[in-house]
């Protein structure tokens, strides 16, 4: 298989699958198959997949990779008597982005159930109910069910079923677009995978730990388990960044698809250790890659918590830019997904003990 073929198969994969946050079971195990390839490969108990890459001597400087597997989903709150299904968030929505949208709900039986979130048709909307604003305790979910007892005998849907967009992926070749679901963080998922495709058969100065982390979007749950584990001396962050060159003002705009990564100097959770940030910056430079920076007044990654791990760990996040997260729809570019995996590579195959003493005395200039 080509390499953009490998590439692309992966991405599907990821983007596909079905795991929002506490339900990564599913797509932790298609992770653990994935990794398998590069070392040995473990699931913890919250459904953080790791690889420790084969060639490790445990003795060098330790850089955890990570990217964060669960998707924005929903949650079955209660089944109506007309067999709807009342529902909940899992992670951050803006409520008008669901209705009218396909989902799938998981049942008992370990199926996915294709449904449709309601919208009421306008011909039986108040006028105070077509001025007021979306809120989810007026969405429903439909599987065409007309009883609250056929949602049980027959769908075999109980509460708290865990819910995502039914999305495809697809890729326009001739504008190299890409258009799927759960880019956020399964773009970053398979950045991390083509890392460590591109070092396969390289020899490191340092020791490589991976971990794909569960429940990111609902607190960074999954990475404090895995970076207490790991107790790296570095961290990359792997993240489907939010672009924002569709809305604001040119000079606001720092997140452009097209562009490379996004390496954000500061968001609402961590400001970026300044010499691991600027130690990235000029490897990108000297290599010829294309980065952008961002200085971010919201949001916030898994490094948020693993620079606060142990004794403090230089964390960097590396962002593929993706329009409109957070809703069943994402539109990134294969080309900034390359380029983030080619800076982490070089990145890699920069880190020594020297070179990591220059970054802990960094200070950004």
């Amino acid at each position: 298989m080509e390499r953009k073929e490998h590439l692309l198969q992966t991405l599907r994969i990821f983007s596909e699958a079905n795991g929002p946050s506490g339900f990564e079971h599913e797509l932790a195990r298609t992770a653990l198959e994935i990794l398998q390839a590069y070392g040995e490969t473990y699931i913890d108990p919250l459904q953080n997949v790791y690889l420790e890459r084969a060639g490790n001597s445990r003795d060098r400087i330790l850089v955890q990779l990570d990217a964060h597997l669960d998707e924005v989903g929903l949650i079955v709150q209660s089944i109506s008597p007309q067999g709807l299904l009342r529902i909940l968030p899992l992670g951050s929505w803006v409520a008008s982005n669901v209705p009218s949208h396909r989902f799938r709900v998981r049942n008992s039986e370990g199926k996915w159930i294709p449904a449709l979130a309601t919208s009421k048709p306008p011909h039986y909307m108040t006028e105070a109910e077509r001025n007021s604003p979306i809120v989810f305790s007026s969405i429903q979910l439909d599987v065409g069910a007309t009883s609250a007892e056929e949602i049980s005998e027959k769908f075999k849907i109980r509460l708290a079923a865990p819910v995502v967009p039914d999305v495809d992926l697809f890729y326009d070749d001739n504008n190299d677009i890409l258009i799927g679901k759960a880019f956020d963080c399964r773009i970053g998922c398979t950045a991390l995978v083509e890392t460590l495709t591109s070092l396969a058969e390289e020899e490191l100065d340092c020791d490589v730990i991976a971990a794909l982390s569960s429940q990111e979007e609902v607190g960074g749950r999954g990475v404090e388990v895995s970076a207490r584990s790991i107790e790296p001396d570095l961290a990359i962050v792997f993240e489907g960044t939010p672009a924002d060159d569709t809305f604001g003002s040119p000079d606001s705009q720092q997140t452009l698809l097209g562009r490379g990564p996004m390496l954000r100097h500061m968001d609402v959770t961590m400001i970026t250790h300044p010499g691991f940030q600027r130690f990235a910056l000029d490897l990108a430079e000297k290599e010829g890659l294309p980065v952008q920076e961002g200085v971010r007044s919201g949001g916030g990654t898994n490094g948020g918590l693993i620079h606060k791990m142990g004794g403090g760990i230089p964390t960097i996040v590396l962002g593929v830019p993706v329009r409109y997260i957070h809703t069943p729809y994402g539109i990134a570019k294969l080309h900034d997904l390359e380029k983030t995996a080619q800076l982490a590579v070089a990145l890699l195959k920069a880190i020594n003990d020297d070179t990591y003493e220059e970054i802990l005395a960094g200070d950004g200039r």
